[in-house]
């Protein structure tokens, strides 16, 4: 059996979206700077894609073995810059956007540094807690030793 028509349409589409699309049109190429610092370009790829067609009926017999058909298909891509990811060997992996929500993306930025306080701080409160109880338990068995020996 014969292709449909509408199948040529797709694939003749599919395949320049195939092509205009890549890996390097969502992550762009990296460049380093004489610092060592990395910049990657990261972009929002959208892409759609409509295909559609019709039979209709041959008024001449002669064209009646072919597929009489009228179609048609489309595609639209986007491309739209998101941010920069930024490797310092100083201040480590960024993600720097270039959208307007500064606060959120900075904000989002400061969760790893904050969460690293915090544990810092926890096994900091953790260990004065164990170094209390062992100067308890110390003074607790000195003291004993004191009033035994009193009486």
């Amino acid at each position: 059996m014969a292709d449909h028509p509408i199948q040529g349409l797709m694939k003749t589409a599919m395949e320049s979206i195939k092509g205009m699309v890549d890996v390097n049109t969502i992550v762009g190429d990296a460049v380093e700077t004489p610092d060592g610092t990395v910049i990657v370009p990261i972009s929002r790829v959208t892409f759609g894609f409509a295909a559609g067609g019709g039979d209709y009926e041959a008024e001449d017999t002669a064209a009646a073995h072919s597929h009489p058909f009228g179609g048609a298909s489309g595609a639209g891509i986007s491309v739209k810059p998101v941010g920069f990811l930024v490797c310092s060997p100083t201040s480590g992996v960024r993600f720097m956007s270039v959208e307007s929500n500064l606060f959120y993306d900075r904000l989002i930025d400061m969760v790893p540094q904050v969460i690293n306080k915090i544990e810092s701080m926890l096994s900091k409160d953790a260990s004065e807690e164990e170094e209390l109880e062992e100067l308890a338990q110390t003074a607790e068995t000195q003291g004993y030793r004191h009033s035994s020996a009193e009486e």
